[in-house]
């Protein structure tokens, strides 16, 4: 089929561009940057007015009453949490997380890169009111991260980063914990029952054995989420939740599909040859789209139609409504602030070293074993890597405090933290590729 103009010069560049690793760190960070560039311009005062303003949802008495950023961090980014749920019951039912012996060296290392963080933020911020931001620097960026490692391509090994994304997956596990028990507002009883009601009727239909995904997202949006949100606990736990009710089975098995997909192929080249009416044709092929759903599990449907979505659209807009901190004199004079100085040596020494110090333990004590081709000096440039805090660390941030000023003070930190950690990593890692093909 010959390609259009449009899709030579606009179609496939974008298509090509979102099927690359390595694109939704670049977006990010371009979105932070020009964030940055914006929030210390004459067009500063508009930019954070901007995301101030006030979105109201609701009819006659139920009004939801936000701003724009608290719409964004608590909607939007739902659904970027959804995924994360998605790729955790992933993980846990066919990937790194599967087993006891899969699971608990990547499960040791991400608890040792969280740990340890928030202690010397803590010894940091102790006796002050910033304490409150300890949960800060025990986030990693996954999307960062992997695209920094996708960059080395084969300069590092497979196993490194599947152990990475291992890493990754259980630290958004222990951010959301953090999240949902020390990061929430006075409960609503009421509302968090009411909640947990729509969640086991999600259960319940997944048991049942209901797959229609708009069912899930009426109950799960209008329900679930809509009753965490007016309960107190954050909105975000309410999308990890409701993933973990997605139907992770398929209607038919593959045989059975292969059997029928041949059956329904025979039928479409049998209709072209005669050249009936070109509904019937239409009409095998809808069939034979029917077909694909009832062998795809709707969690892995989910995945692959909202990752595009989260990664290009929602990150970004997240990075960009957040990431705009004036910098003027007296952030600079603050720089030497329990709150930055936590946050950067949380991030790039206690990641490092709550990730080297766990994976030595499991292996030393012999309960786990380093992934084929990975050395102790791989586990380090992870650790470096894992120091890229940015999206989850921000948006902890805007969890832990009220404060403007310790809000500032911890993006700076966590910028600084993020672009250091990133640019070390990928040298440092590139570093040990070569001395391995030497």
């Amino acid at each position: 089929m010959k390609k259009s103009n449009l899709d030579t010069h606009l179609v496939l560049p974008i298509k090509n561009f979102i099927q690359k690793k390595t694109s939704v760190g670049f977006l990010l960070i371009a979105s932070a940057f020009l964030a940055l560039i914006i929030a210390n311009s004459p067009l500063s005062d508009h930019y954070h007015n901007f995301w101030k303003n006030y979105l109201y949802i609701g009819f006659d008495d139920f009004v939801i009453k936000k701003n724009l950023l608290h719409w964004i961090n608590d909607g939007l980014m739902s659904i970027f949490f959804f995924l994360i749920g998605l790729e955790l019951k992933r993980e846990f039912l066919h990937g790194q997380l599967t087993s006891f012996k899969k699971a608990i060296l990547p499960v040791s290392a991400a608890i040792g890169g969280m740990l340890v963080p928030a202690l010397i933020y803590f010894s940091f911020a102790q006796n002050t009111d910033a304490v409150a931001g300890w949960g800060i620097p025990m986030a990693t960026d996954i999307a960062f991260a992997l695209g920094v490692i996708y960059l080395l391509g084969d300069k590092v090994p497979i196993s490194l980063k599947i152990f990475l994304t291992a890493i990754a997956i259980v630290d958004d596990l222990g951010a959301v914990l953090v999240i949902a028990f020390f990061y929430t507002s006075d409960i609503s009883m009421l509302n968090l029952a009411l909640g947990g009601g729509f969640l086991l009727i999600l259960f319940l239909a997944n048991k049942l054995g209901v797959r229609n995904t708009i069912f899930y997202a009426i109950f799960g949006i209008g329900g679930l989420w809509l009753a965490f949100l007016l309960s107190g606990v954050h909105a975000t736990i309410a999308a990890v939740l409701a993933a973990f009710t997605i139907p992770s089975n398929e209607r038919i098995s593959s045989k059975l599909f292969l059997r029928k997909a041949s059956q329904l192929s025979y039928k479409i080249k049998t209709v072209f040859k005669e050249k009936e009416h070109e509904v019937d044709i239409a009409e095998n092929i809808e069939k034979f789209s029917m077909l694909s759903d009832d062998a795809t599990a709707p969690l892995h449907r989910l995945e692959k139609t909202l990752s595009p979505f989260v990664n290009f659209i929602v990150l970004p807009l997240f990075a960009f409504a957040n990431a705009g901190v004036t910098i003027n004199q007296e952030a600079f004079t603050n720089f030497f602030n329990p709150v930055t100085l936590g946050v950067i040596c949380g991030l790039l020494a206690g990641k490092v070293i709550g990730i080297m110090l766990l994976t030595k333990l499991m292996v030393f004590f012999k309960i786990s074993f380093l992934p084929e081709g990975v050395t102790f000096k791989h586990v380090f440039g992870i650790g470096i890597l894992a120091s890229i805090g940015f999206t989850m660390s921000i948006f902890i941030t805007e969890l832990a405090f009220e404060n403007e000023l310790y809000k500032t003070q911890a993006k700076i930190g966590i910028l600084t933290a993020s672009i250091i950690a990133g640019i070390i990593g990928y040298f440092y890692l590139k570093h040990i590729g070569k001395e391995k093909v030497a």
